[in-house]
């Protein structure tokens, strides 16, 4: 396939059966679901509005006191491609995030995956927190994201220290 006619006939197929529109809904659900958790357990992250995105990735921010007074957020990401949850330092912007990216690569930090490249990447670290996540426990799912994420937070507060 490679005209956009030609994709569209699919995506038409596909949405006529139904259930992308029922997974969709229910994915969106969950994560808003996930951001409530996340605003009532850790007020102090000041979670953010959710970026719904183009199936590429959905993610709500987090911006813990530590990490904001540096202009940086975690992102608790669905990547779709992995189709997995995952959890990532980001900068406010662009310079923010150049800055940091080479503090991390020029480190000898390598706990995480440190993208290679910082142009078009919206990570400067990122961590698998739900790897094939389970949808049928979704109590479950929610706490093992919450302890990957604040041991994410952790781990990048502690680095963030030492250097």
């Amino acid at each position: 396939m490679d005209s956009l006619q030609e994709y569209m006939k699919e995506y038409r197929i596909q949405l006529g059966k139904g259930a992308i529109q029922k997974a969709y809904k229910g994915l969106m659900e969950y994560i808003m679901a996930l951001r409530t958790h996340f605003s009532k357990n850790f007020p102090d992250f000041a979670p953010g509005n959710i970026y719904h995105g183009y199936m590429d990735m959905t993610y709500f921010p987090l911006s813990p006191k530590s990490l904001k007074s540096r202009k940086l957020k975690i992102a608790v990401v669905f990547n779709y491609d992995q189709f997995r949850f995952e959890a990532w330092l980001a900068g406010y912007n662009k310079q923010i995030q150049q800055k940091y990216w080479l503090l991390f690569q020029e480190s000898d930090w390598n706990k995480y995956h440190v993208p290679s490249a910082i142009k078009g990447v919206d990570s400067i670290v990122e961590y698998t927190l739900a790897e094939n996540p389970d949808f049928v426990d979704l109590d479950r799912l929610t706490k093992q994201i919450e302890k990957g994420t604040s041991y994410f937070i952790n781990e990048i507060e502690d680095f963030l220290s030492k250097h």
